[in-house]
């Protein structure tokens, strides 16, 4: 089973709108979950660094999800968490993607569900959460 951490509803983040989030790597990683949606079976964006999991290692796997339906995956090859460590990660909500910032990297992942608001927020896995804040 997996930890969950805490989870916001009715965050109202709206295209031009930001989260930011930071938090503790657990030192014994091996994956956390940061999920952002319309609510917990609408997930435009399901954000999973993998330090060693599911046949992935240090791989940062994206998804969406619509009910129990998965989209495919995208992977990012650049991996700036380190067991142990602090993570701060940004999402930028806009039209048709949301922009994810990272130490020294950032990627879009699309809008697949065209979600026009996202209000829920969760984060899962080998991960403590300090601090989120939007704009």
């Amino acid at each position: 089973h997996v930890p969950q951490g805490p989870v916001c509803t009715n965050l109202g983040l709206k295209p031009g709108q930001r989260l930011t989030v930071k938090g503790k790597v657990a030192p014994n990683a091996k994956s956390f979950v940061m999920n952002l949606g319309k609510d917990a079976t609408l997930l435009g964006l399901h954000f999973n660094p993998r330090f060693d999991a599911h046949g992935d290692v240090n791989t940062i796997v994206c998804n969406s999800k619509k009910v129990e339906e998965w989209g495919a995956e995208h992977r990012e090859a650049v991996f700036p968490f380190q067991k142990g460590g602090t993570a701060e990660i940004t999402f930028a909500v806009n039209q048709s993607d949301v922009t994810v910032h990272l130490p020294g990297h950032q990627f879009t992942f699309p809008n697949r569900l065209n979600l026009s608001v996202f209000d829920y927020f969760d984060t899962q896995g080998d991960f403590t959460l300090q601090s989120i804040s939007w704009e």
